[in-house]
């Protein structure tokens, strides 16, 4: 639900109150799949984002009652994959925004570029859905 603190000067949602929606969303989905910020840590690897497109569609107004859903669309296996979201206002039925957000697997010691590890194979590949 819309809260009075991610409304803005426009008397609508904050564009950064959606961006934390969908990367809460990520992870629940990440974490959904077996693979939380431990897992991370423990193989030193993460998915981090380096590219993102957010589509602003409607407002949303405080007291609104949202839906925010993800789902992996791309999957190189080796690398990198694709996010969409959606978030959707429930009284209407009406989609807010539209997201695509692009991740590589980092070694999170160095920052760098790693190939993807058997455990984010084995968690994300079966998730993707055909876009």
């Amino acid at each position: 639900q819309v809260k009075p603190q991610d409304i803005d000067g426009l008397n609508h949602t904050n564009n950064t109150v959606y961006v934390k929606w969908c990367e809460r969303v990520a992870w629940a989905h990440s974490v959904a799949l077996g693979l939380d910020l431990d897992v991370y840590r423990q193989l030193d690897r993460a998915m981090a984002i380096t590219h993102s497109e957010y589509h602003y569609l409607q407002a949303s107004r405080e007291g609104d009652e949202i839906i925010a859903a993800t789902w992996i669309v791309e999957w190189d296996g080796k690398l990198s994959m694709r996010r969409h979201f959606q978030i959707v206002r429930v009284s209407d039925q009406t989609t807010v925004l539209r997201a695509s957000v692009r991740f590589v697997c980092i070694q999170i010691s160095s920052g760098k570029p790693r190939r993807l590890p058997a455990e984010f194979i084995a968690g994300y590949g079966p998730a993707v859905i055909a876009n």
